[in-house]
């Protein structure tokens, strides 16, 4: 029997509509939540990515600040435009989509932010809050996992979770997150230093790819009934595409969903919950800028 696919667009289109909610009772306050999207240059993955963005802003009616700078841009000048940003108060969030050109210092950008318009959870003390478990905006991509697994009732507690991948964007805060109480699973993180890693993937009540590389993850590693998460995005050259290319997961996904009970496809999977809980964090900001 065929795993159910998790339809992650749908579920990111009610998140969305929620956020669409509060920020309308927010604007009937007089205030109106504001993201400002910072690119570098013209990487075409994160021209897709930001393109997204606006548009979610504006099906939200949220305003978006959308600011395009060349791949030229000095780091001085980045860290400029971010003082400016984070003096303005009609800016809630402030997203500068990575990667950024090999000139530019990430970490010094990401530190440059306001914790309380860092929206995209990636500052220390926004990292530091959600690991001693504070209120923190937590980092839309894990973010958005756990809200897929609540939504489709898949069970987190005792469950143990394999998670491929040890990034800071997705595969440790996802693992902090997933040992808190509320979800009390028991985790096991595997990456590039792993060895055997069928051997751990094959345990898994839930299985997180998020590896970074195509088809990683095949039906023989999973545990059959096994929920299986694919985080990855892989761009695969396809001569059959207008756009030349096209998407794949970490995970052999038609042999793994005869295997597993739940997976995520890719695309409209994990991705569009990506944008959906940014928009939320977004409304977030601008509420607590409001109480203030």
């Amino acid at each position: 029997m065929s795993a159910q696919v998790i339809d992650g667009f749908s579920i990111a289109q009610d998140v969305r509509a929620q956020a669409a909610k509060e920020a309308s009772c927010l604007k009937s306050c007089g205030v109106t939540p504001c993201l400002a999207v910072v690119l570098v240059g013209e990487n075409p993955a994160s021209v897709s990515y930001v393109t997204g963005k606006e548009k979610a802003l504006a099906e939200a009616g949220m305003e978006g600040r959308d600011i395009r700078l060349p791949a030229e841009t000095t780091e001085a000048q980045l860290l400029d435009l971010i003082t400016d940003l984070n003096a303005d108060s009609a800016v809630h969030g402030i997203l500068v989509q990575l990667p950024l050109p090999g000139h530019i210092d990430e970490d010094k950008i990401i530190m440059a932010i306001k914790p309380e318009k860092d929206v995209d959870g990636f500052h220390p003390v926004n990292v530091g809050n959600m690991m001693i478990g504070r209120k923190s905006y937590l980092p839309c991509t894990p973010h958005g996992v756990l809200v897929l697994l609540k939504t489709m009732h898949i069970e987190t507690a005792g469950a143990h979770a394999v998670i491929v991948g040890r990034s800071n964007i997705v595969g440790k805060p996802l693992g902090v997150l997933l040992v808190r109480k509320e979800y009390n699973a028991t985790v096991t993180f595997c990456h590039t230093g792993t060895k055997d890693l069928a051997s751990y993937t094959r345990r898994a009540d839930i299985l997180i790819a998020a590896a970074g590389r195509p088809n990683v993850i095949t039906a023989d590693m999973i545990k059959p009934g096994a929920a299986v998460i694919d985080v990855g995005v892989n761009r695969i050259p396809d001569a059959s595409k207008k756009s030349g290319f096209r998407l794949c997961g970490d995970v052999d996904f038609e042999a793994a969903k005869e295997v597993a009970s739940f997976i995520t496809p890719v695309p409209r999977g994990v991705g569009p919950m990506t944008i959906a809980m940014l928009m939320m964090n977004t409304v977030e900001a601008a509420r607590a800028a409001c109480k203030k």
